[in-house]
């Protein structure tokens, strides 16, 4: 596996590759890699003959009070992790690289759609901050096929929608989430955990569970599902944002003749912003 610091350097190896007829597969992360992300990778693999996997923590996509400046810097062993799973570049670009006139002066890319809600509402500019960086690692790599883990369910989504709007001709394929033996979504945040708050994180998937359950045996009182799941984790301790059931396909408000819905959750457990989601099939 080759370190890439530079665009330039980076568009070298990608044309030699397309000269010689190879698909380019982009699996995009913040490092500090996990299972989770190096999941990605051996699905990209499986889509195409070449993957660059990013490493860029995007000063856009967090807001005041966020962890930008204490986010988990781990290269040397995410350099490691990437060669195992044979990722073939890993490209590591500067913040000059992606934001040559400065994050201030950034042209920016919105979705408007999917942005309000959710993840959206708690972390104002966060997805802002996503699709903007996100179209740049398009635009310097042009892959054929990028990647996106389902646990972060509303972004992939606002991508494919950004891909689809601006006639991208990239095929966006979600990763299934990866998760710890006792149903703890992997996340390089969960860190933050102490002891007792990693014992306790699972609960947060249970509860996701147990509401899938009630979907599939009939239950259709969508907001009192709701409810009744801010509460239990309130009384477990957690410090929840929202839990909702929505239209799997595109977030929209459920009704009772759906045949694919979404449970999704976010919940601060100390330090640690969890966030987790399940599909059900009804």
């Amino acid at each position: 596996m080759e370190v890439v610091k530079t665009a330039e350097a980076l568009r070298e190896h990608l044309n030699d590759w397309r000269n010689a007829g190879e698909h380019i597969a982009l699996v995009a992360t913040m490092g500090n890699l996990h299972d989770g992300h190096l999941s990605l990778v051996r699905t990209a693999r499986e889509h195409a003959e070449r993957v660059v996997v990013s490493v860029f923590v995007n000063p856009s996509q967090f807001g005041e009070g966020e962890d930008f400046t204490e986010y988990p810097s781990t290269l040397e062993r995410d350099k490691r992790r990437l060669t195992r799973v044979k990722a073939d570049i890993l490209f590591v670009p500067e913040i000059d690289t992606m934001y040559p006139f400065g994050v201030d002066n950034a042209t920016s890319v919105t979705v408007p759609a999917l942005t309000d809600e959710f993840c959206g509402e708690f972390r104002p500019g966060h997805f802002d901050g996503v699709t903007t960086v996100v179209s740049r690692l398009f635009g310097i790599v042009q892959p054929d096929v990028a990647i996106f883990g389902q646990k972060d369910y509303q972004q992939q989504l606002l991508i494919r929608r950004m891909v689809k709007d601006l006639s991208l001709p990239i095929e966006i394929i979600s990763g299934e989430t990866q998760r710890e033996p006792d149903g703890l979504a992997m996340s390089s945040r969960n860190q933050y955990l102490s002891d007792e708050e990693r014992a306790l994180a699972p609960e947060l998937n249970g509860l996701l569970q147990e509401m899938g359950r009630g979907l599939e045996t009939g239950q259709r009182n969508f907001e009192e599902l709701e409810s009744q799941a801010m509460q239990k984790l309130e009384a477990l301790g957690f410090k929840p944002e929202y839990v909702s059931i929505r239209r799997a396909e595109n977030l929209d408000m459920p009704h009772r003749d759906c045949d694919e819905l979404v449970v999704l959750a976010s919940a601060f457990l100390g330090k640690a912003r969890l966030i987790d989601n399940i599909v059900v099939h009804i």
